[in-house]
């Protein structure tokens, strides 16, 4: 979404400015308006703009803590009948982040001016995302607003809690392998050449082993080196713009879901995700149509996404959901089968909330599985790799007795 710069006039006559995300310089101006401010430019602001502006940003993002601890809180109030804007004014006076009691003090405001809670808060994206959004005006139409937070509240905490032991289980190797190779190019960059030396001044032939790690430090030490380096962040560069298109956001996540041993962690995650997702919507009251817009949206794999909307157009046009997500090959057979059962019955909820328990517990014993699996070749692949180095630059030494004379 583009970034506009502006300044803009208050009631008062003030000239003020500030950065806005939106889809258009009209889009811009309503939003403005509704503030009670008159525009006075607009301008289009670059990508290094909008990078300065977030990096020198004040105050923290909302994180889901935020929102989790927030439902919980509204959802006490509102079920004591305390008032809506009562309720939003004491969470907003006791949030701990600044930035999220900025965004609270704006639903309020939106709300006393008669606002429905929904829509004030679909004015926030970055803290209540659509799910959030359809969820609190299914509750609002139902009258059962309480239960909806309630729900949303357990709802976040489960599936950020299966996000976390994901990213835990693909962090933990990459921080390990990242750390060995800066330990062995250290080894080769600024230990190594001291042996180097020594053994030169020899004259005589040195075993592969030591010859090989000698080459290697001499090309670690290089400009070479710098051309490599600098191709792999090139590479690594063009991948990312490749990425940020529309067909390689899409074969990429589609390449994760195929990876031996982290694609089938991706793949159950994503499925405990889309059952919860939908079972929660589906529960709460939002219509079909609208809960799998929602589920699609919020999937965080293209792949998913993919299937989830070929399910919506086959729902509108009168046909199972079962069917297009059997084709699409992303949902296991047990999944399928469980959705045939649940749309033939009407407990499509209470399925997926089963799909939902047993995937994110399939979850957390892949996740204990990898760790117990990674840990030990992490260790066998620093021991040799470091073994080798070290017996590599100590065989010279074994036969100094016959280099000497």
């Amino acid at each position: 979404m583009p970034t506009y710069k502006y300044q803009a006039r208050n009631n008062l006559g003030k000239i003020t400015d500030g950065i806005i995300q939106a889809e258009s310089e009209s889009a811009v101006t309503a939003a403005l308006r509704q503030k009670r401010l008159e525009v006075v430019s607009i301008s289009t602001q670059g990508q290094f703009g909008a990078l300065l502006a977030a990096l020198t940003k004040k105050g923290g993002n909302v994180t889901t803590k935020d929102i989790v601890v927030f439902s919980r809180q509204f959802s006490v109030m509102v079920n004591a009948g305390l008032p809506i804007l009562q309720g939003l004014t004491i969470v907003a006076e006791q949030a701990e982040n600044p930035d999220f009691r900025v965004v609270m003090t704006k639903v309020r405001d939106d709300i006393s001016n008669g606002v429905p809670l929904s829509e004030a808060m679909a004015k926030h994206p970055k803290a209540f995302n659509t799910l959030y959004v359809n969820m609190i005006k299914a509750g609002e139409q139902g009258g059962i607003l309480d239960v909806i937070l309630e729900r949303l509240s357990e709802y976040m905490e489960k599936a950020e809690g299966v996000a976390r032991k994901v990213k835990s289980a693909m962090m933990y190797p990459i921080v390990v392998m990242s750390v060995a190779v800066l330990v062995v190019i250290f080894l080769m960059v600024k230990v190594v050449p001291t042996f180097r030396d020594v053994f030169t001044s020899f004259g005589a032939k040195l075993p592969w082993p030591t010859q090989l790690i000698i080459d290697t430090s001499a090309f670690l030490s290089s400009y070479k080196a710098f051309i490599l380096l600098a191709t792999l962040v090139g590479l690594g560069f063009g991948i990312s713009l490749y990425r940020k298109t529309k067909t390689g956001a899409y074969n990429w996540d589609k390449m994760i879901l195929m990876i031996p041993v982290f694609g089938v962690l991706a793949r159950k995650a994503s499925v405990a995700k889309f059952a919860r997702t939908l079972g929660t919507l589906i529960k709460s009251g939002v219509p079909i149509m609208d809960a799998l817009e929602t589920v699609g949206k919020t999937s965080g794999n293209l792949v998913v996404e993919r299937a989830v909307m070929n399910a919506r157009d086959s729902v509108r046009e009168g046909k199972t959901l079962t069917q297009p997500l059997k084709d699409s090959k992303v949902f296991p057979p047990m999944v399928t089968q469980m959705i045939n059962v649940g749309e033939e019955t009407g407990a499509l909820d209470q399925m997926l909330s089963k799909i939902a328990d047993f995937y994110e517990s399939e979850v957390d014993v892949a996740v204990d599985g990898l760790t117990s699996i990674i840990e030990p070749i992490l260790i066998v692949f620093l021991g040799v790799t470091i073994g080798f180095i070290v017996v590599a630059m100590f065989m010279p030494m074994f036969e100094l007795g016959n280099i000497v004379g």
